[in-house]
């Protein structure tokens, strides 16, 4: 079954830096679009990047662009985001997720989410 699996969450200090990765099994990762949604405690989950499965095209929302970046390795079948300039708003879980494509940000399969906390 289709599996995607986060990692590398944790603690940073405003205006450092993370990067997720996003491990998918269970099926050939190729063929979907991945992407990422997040939740603040107390908000609502909101859809932040998108890259296709057709040409590598990328999607932000407004609240990451110019700071985070994605990027897929298919022949691992795992997916990044690269965090830059990081503020204590992107305090939140990070869930990645599988879908046949970026409109509507993907939202078929999620994973478990990853904790990042950005704080002094």
């Amino acid at each position: 079954q289709v599996q995607l699996v986060e990692s590398g969450g944790g603690l940073v200090q405003p205006g450092g830096s993370l990067r997720l990765s996003c491990a998918a099994s269970g099926f050939t990762s190729d063929y979907y679009a991945l992407g990422w949604f997040r939740q603040a405690p107390g908000k609502e989950r909101e859809g932040i990047s998108c890259i296709s499965s057709s040409d590598g095209s990328t999607y932000y929302a407004d609240s990451v662009k110019g700071r985070f970046t994605i990027s897929r390795d298919n022949a691992k079948n795992t997916m990044y985001l690269q965090m830059n300039s990081l503020k204590p708003e992107d305090t939140a879980v990070y869930y990645c997720t599988a879908d046949n494509s970026c409109a509507s940000w993907p939202r078929a399969y999620w994973g478990q989410g990853t904790q990042v906390t950005v704080s002094s």
